[in-house]
């Protein structure tokens, strides 16, 4: 899906408004620090370029969450509500809560998400495991990837417990046919010294085996004579390859008379990257990058993750940006980025970052105003606002079967999207005309019944309207 905004931009406000304004499979990657419910509040150093900079990652249920959210979670998404409950019966109502405020923008995030797209969630162990809970509920247990471990600083005194290191990234893919470009390491010198200990005109180097062992099996095309020496088992090679190393002085005789490789340290790729992460470390107080920010991550940390899970010219998003990491570290690897931050002086961070570490100069895009979504031709359905109320119409809320039985009786047995009729009443289903993901409400003016087909066409994507007209495009509508 094309998407519905520019290169470089960084919207003003509330990510949720955003990004259910933005059009469905339309980002690659999404690389994200959001807060991590620490019940305490965090501010920018007074004499630094964030400075002013504040939040408060404290929760609480009558405050932050919206009875809406909640609506949409039990109706749509039961196994997500019961993960948040779980959430506040093992920890707190604050933890339900910062769980909620998470779901609802996921759930949005995974829409905008690519086919091919992945999501990196950083936290850290305050709430990493009902966080791990909640997007097995939304992206499913299968396309989660891995639970990444950064060892953020080398020591710690805590009292009467392990010293706390690390922080948590949440990898998951939105399906099974995910991006990935495996990431390598240069090696330990101290790996360097043990194992390419010897050298020559070429560079250093180690000896590999290229003979066959038992456990292998014989291979009798396998099998031959080389200067004389025959391995029991068989070469790991043809003649024709093992003679063409020979020339080329790769062959390394060892003094028990057995023949060697010779591999190069300047040929290997490195170390892949594992999923605990060592060799980054906090920013330093007189680092360049540093802006004073209270949560700023290294940018080579975010490097790391866009160059494992994105290409060149993929549209990355960090929908929590802050100061910009992300966006920086996207800029510097030739991807397209959008940020979203509610912090009134995010601007002025992002273009200083981008002008002092990229040298990028009056390019990016500020702007508070939400975008129109193009991908059903409709513009943007309203939108939720973390702590203003979504007004349903006066009268009494009626329950699922009250609805379904109402819109029967004014139908009939027929599927709205596709106009087909049906001899039984079962082979509709009660769905909403605007998505919930879109702000939709729960009440009776915003319900429709759709046969199974149309109902998981429309999913979370289309409007009525919208569903109609792709069923006019694709010839599913009733003759």
């Amino acid at each position: 899906m094309t998407a519905n905004w520019e290169n470089r931009t960084l919207f003003h406000g509330d990510n949720l408004d955003f990004m259910r304004a933005m059009n469905s499979a339309s980002v690659d990657l999404i690389a994200t620090d959001p807060p991590f419910n620490k019940s305490r509040d965090f501010h920018a150093m007074p004499d630094s370029l964030a400075k002013g900079a504040s939040f408060q990652d404290r929760w609480s249920w009558e405050k932050d969450v919206h009875q809406d959210w909640v609506d949409q979670l039990t109706d749509d998404h039961p196994a997500l509500m019961e993960a948040i409950e779980s959430a506040i019966h093992a920890h707190s109502d604050g933890m339900g809560a910062y769980m909620c405020f998470m779901a609802v923008r996921l759930l949005a995030m995974r829409r905008i998400l690519k086919p091919t797209g992945s999501i990196y969630l950083h936290c850290d162990p305050t709430a990493s495991h009902y966080l791990k809970a909640v997007m097995d509920a939304i992206f499913g247990q299968r396309n989660f990837r891995n639970q990444i471990v950064w060892k953020r600083t080398t020591s710690r005194n805590d009292a009467k417990r392990w010293g706390g290191v690390h922080d948590v990234i949440l990898f998951y893919s939105k399906s099974s046919s995910f991006l990935w470009n495996q990431v390598f390491l240069s090696h330990d010198p101290a790996y360097i010294d043990k194992f390419y200990r010897h050298e020559d005109e070429r560079g250093r180097w180690m000896s590999d085996v290229i003979e066959r062992s038992q456990s292998m099996g014989p291979r009798p095309n396998l099998s031959y004579e080389f200067n004389g020496y025959t391995p029991k088992w068989g070469w790991r090679m043809k003649r024709e390859k093992l003679e063409a190393l020979a020339r080329e002085g790769r062959i390394y005789w060892s003094k028990n008379g057995k023949p060697r490789l010779k591999r190069y340290l300047h040929e290997q790729k490195g170390a892949p990257v594992l999923d605990v992460i060592t060799d980054i470390q906090l920013i330093s107080p007189h680092a360049q990058e540093r802006t004073g920010y209270p949560t700023q991550k290294p940018i080579k940390l975010y490097e790391r993750i866009i160059s494992a899970s994105s290409n060149e010219g993929d549209i990355v998003l960090d929908p929590f940006a802050g100061c910009a990491t992300t966006c920086v570290a996207a800029e510097r690897l030739n991807r397209q980025w959008i940020g979203i931050d509610i912090w009134d002086e995010a601007h002025e961070v992002v273009i200083k970052r981008l002008h002092d570490e990229v040298g990028l100069f009056g390019e990016v895009h500020y702007t508070g105003q939400v975008p129109v979504r193009t991908d059903d031709g409709q513009a943007a359905a309203p939108y939720l606002q973390v702590k203003l109320a979504v007004k349903e119409p006066p009268g009494r809320k009626l329950s699922r079967q009250e609805m379904y039985e109402v819109l029967l009786s004014h139908q009939g047995i027929k599927c709205q999207g596709c106009d087909r009729k049906f001899d039984d009443p079962r082979y509709l289903e009660l769905d909403h005309n605007v998505p919930r993901s879109d702000g939709g409400i729960n009440h009776i003016t915003n319900r429709i019944l759709l046969c199974g087909p149309c109902n998981r066409l429309k999913s979370n994507t289309y409007t009525l309207s919208g569903l109609r007209r792709e069923n006019a495009k694709r010839g599913y509508m009733a003759k």
